[in-house]
């Protein structure tokens, strides 16, 4: 009998080490098919599923903004004494949202273009050297268009033309 409880004692360990492996392959089996029922419904839903009732709101059309031409300026360049005297000549034109606000801007305009002028002829030509040089240019002159035509706003001061000569 003792070796009937040595044989039982076996079966019993070898099914205890069994069980083991089976619930991890039965555990790694049900991971793989989650896995494969969420990518499934992940590609169905992102790629393959069109809602018939879906409407999409379209955005209303933003009117185009308008344009006011300011007269170009021709300034001479801040350098050293001796140095060869540089010329700035500008091309400028301010973006404004409607048409209602260039009513606003035009008697400001000998005022806009006396500030430029101020501005420009404190400027050196290394000032307006490159991209970024220009992107500063700009951005000073929307400051200023729009602290003098305050509370009137301008999107953006665009160059048609800047020659440094």
């Amino acid at each position: 009998m003792a070796d009937n409880d040595q044989v039982d004692d076996g079966a019993q360990t070898a099914e205890a080490v069994a069980a083991p492996k089976g619930k991890r392959k039965l555990l790694i089996i049900a991971a793989a098919l989650l896995l494969a029922i969420g990518a499934g419904a992940g590609v169905w839903f992102f790629f393959l599923h069109h809602p018939a009732g879906e409407v999409h709101a379209e955005a209303a059309p933003s009117k185009p903004p308008v344009f006011v031409d300011v007269p170009d300026i021709l300034v001479n360049l801040s350098g050293l004494p001796g140095e060869r005297v540089q010329y700035l000549k500008v091309k400028v034109v301010l973006e404004v949202k409607d048409e209602p606000l260039v009513e606003k801007i035009k008697p400001s305009m000998p005022r806009l273009l006396d500030i430029f002028q101020t501005y420009l002829r404190e400027l050196r030509a290394s000032d307006l050297s490159g991209s970024a040089g220009l992107f500063r240019l700009k951005e000073e002159l929307t400051r200023r268009v729009n602290a003098t035509i305050s509370p009137a706003q301008v999107n953006a001061v665009l160059f048609k033309e800047v020659v440094v000569q």
